[in-house]
């Protein structure tokens, strides 16, 4: 395989990515391409889906993603935050047999810095450990969770979630006009279509070297709906969103209560997917 290198970042490099500082992975992202955003989603746990840097703005424009089950109407409209991912400077998914033959796990994380060559003390070091560290935290309750290093474990973490004989649909958010701002309003064109199912996997995409899927499950309360979007600057984006109706056990510091101005558990709590995460469902007969 062709090995993917991250550019060691400077001490005195100009957008604060000191080595000594957690990595700012918004940044990151941006620099180097890495393929993550820091997505939020049903498990709402502090290690997880709150800011991955402590020093990051607390005006982050990308928190700019959650919305209250009310807002789901025609002509609502809405600021939200899509970042683009240029697919050809980005990492990709690699084979089952490439995944297979890299160790993925923390204990290796020393191995694997020589391998792909990082120095231990650079932001991408931190990065890979911060992915390899959640990928190993122990499961919530009614929780169920996989990193997934390759498109073939990700679709055997789903089928076998839903039933080795459920056949299974990826959804996604897609941008039927390259978005011309990151940040924009968008209004809500079409009534939201909500999608029957059972259950829902959340697959997010997570730092690392190639593609990281950290994809999991919550039982019960959730629902699931397709929104079509009209961005103020012409943009049209027919998005996937989730709305979770109970957020009694959330962490009380998760972003989106910060954005909806509410507590755990007074009010439902609905996210967009950003277009590099991926939603899979059973297809019911």
């Amino acid at each position: 395989m062709t090995h993917i290198r991250w550019r060691e970042v400077p001490d005195d490099d100009k957008n604060g990515l000191q080595h000594n500082r957690e990595p700012d992975l918004q940044q990151l992202s941006k620099d180097d391409h890495l393929l993550t955003r820091h997505s939020r989603d049903g498990d709402h746990r502090n290690h997880e889906h709150a800011h991955l840097s402590s020093h990051m703005n607390h005006m982050d424009p990308s928190d700019k993603i959650f919305f209250t089950i009310k807002d789901l109407q025609v002509g609502k409209t809405l600021p939200i935050y899509f970042y683009y991912r240029d697919p050809s400077t980005s990492p990709h998914l690699i084979s089952r047999e490439e995944a297979n033959s890299i160790p993925f796990s923390l204990a290796k994380l020393p191995y694997l810095l020589e391998f792909f060559s990082l120095s231990k003390e650079s932001p991408q070091a931190k990065a890979m450990e911060y992915t390899l560290t959640q990928c190993e935290l122990e499961l919530m309750e009614g929780e169920t969770k996989f990193c997934a290093t390759s498109l073939e474990s990700m679709l055997d973490f789903a089928q076998a979630t839903f039933g080795s004989e459920t056949q299974v649909k990826a959804l996604t958010t897609n941008h039927l006009r390259k978005p011309v701002a990151p940040l924009q309003n968008y209004t809500i064109v079409e009534e939201p279509r909500e999608i029957l199912v059972p259950k829902v996997i959340g697959c997010h995409t997570m730092p690392y070297p190639y593609v990281v899927y950290y994809c999991h499950s919550q039982e019960g309360g959730n629902r699931l709906f397709e929104i079509s979007l009209g961005g103020e600057n012409g943009d049209r984006v027919q998005a996937i969103g989730v709305c979770h109706m109970d957020t009694s056990r959330w962490d009380p510091d998760n972003p989106s209560f910060r954005v909806l101005k509410i507590k755990p558990g007074t009010a439902p709590v609905c996210h967009i997917f950003p277009a590099d995460n991926i939603v899979w469902v059973p297809l019911l007969s």
